[in-house]
């Protein structure tokens, strides 16, 4: 039923795809749909952006797990918090629901060209790019550490899914109903102190400023993915400002969900953002 705008092989594409599974997990809904073209591009990172009926903005969602194959074709899965109208909207949506997105969108976490120790930090639902970029790592031989935070154990994503795309994972829990208790800024310097090359990060705002600057602290290279809301997802509406220093070190503005949402984790400008 899916139809695809044609576009070049490289570009985010346009289709009307079919939501072929949903289930709850503890706050969250995980959503299986199925997009022609968009698991074929998808990169650790990257984004969807899904048209909600009666509303203009889409809704951007990250991208949790990408299948090549099923019984209904390529298929990629995302993560909903159900917080306002639109999210609610797909949340509640039965299977067979027809759902029109543009994917993938943004720029893709960057992978090193040798072996080197990762240490990745995900909280919340963000913490769903974590997974398959955590997959990509490790075929290229890193050594993975994998930390899932959250403010409770309902917001806490995949913790046992975790346990299998990581060599050593923590779990942290602001009020610690599981893990430790804490968020990852708190234990920030820790984590990163564990002789970590590169430091890749996703979630709110206060995380992704800890984790940066521990990694600079502590002489690692880090990228985090920023979230903004993103009302168009293809860079169209410029309504996506992200404040980063350039690498002329000019103070600038970047469209998040075209120059980013990844990007440097000492290039954000944390204190205007």
């Amino acid at each position: 039923m899916a139809e695809r705008v044609a576009v070049g092989p490289h570009e985010p594409v346009h289709v009307v795809g079919e939501m072929v599974a949903t289930r709850r997990a503890g706050a969250y809904r995980h959503l299986t749909l199925t997009a022609p073209g968009v698991p074929e591009r998808f990169r650790a990172g990257t984004f969807v952006a899904v048209s909600v009926p009666g509303h203009t903005a889409r809704r951007a969602l990250w991208v949790h797990r990408v299948r090549a194959s099923s019984a209904y074709g390529p298929t990629l899965d995302v993560v909903v918090e159900p917080t306002g109208p639109g999210t609610t909207w797909l949340a509640s949506q039965p299977v067979g629901t027809p759902v029109t997105l543009t994917g993938p969108l943004g720029r893709p976490f960057a992978l090193p060209k040798d072996p080197v120790a990762c240490l990745l930090v995900g909280d919340g639902y963000a913490a769903a790019p974590m997974f398959p970029l955590a997959e990509r790592l490790r075929e290229r031989g890193c050594a993975v550490a994998l930390v899932v935070s959250a403010p409770d154990e309902s917001r806490l994503l995949s913790a046992l899914e975790a346990r299998r795309s990581a060599r050593s994972v923590t779990v942290l829990t602001a009020d610690g109903s599981v893990g430790r208790r804490g968020t990852a800024a708190d234990h920030a310097d820790e984590l990163v102190a564990r002789d970590v090359d590169v430091v890749y990060a996703a979630g709110p705002a206060p995380v992704l400023r800890a984790v940066a600057a521990a990694a600079e602290r502590h002489g690692a290279w880090s990228q985090v993915a920023v979230e903004v809301p993103t009302p168009c997802g293809t860079g169209l509406c410029h309504g996506c400002p992200l404040p980063v220093v350039g690498e002329d070190s000019v103070d600038r503005v970047v469209r998040a969900c075209t120059e980013g949402p990844v990007v440097r984790g000492d290039r954000v400008r944390w204190d205007v953002l």
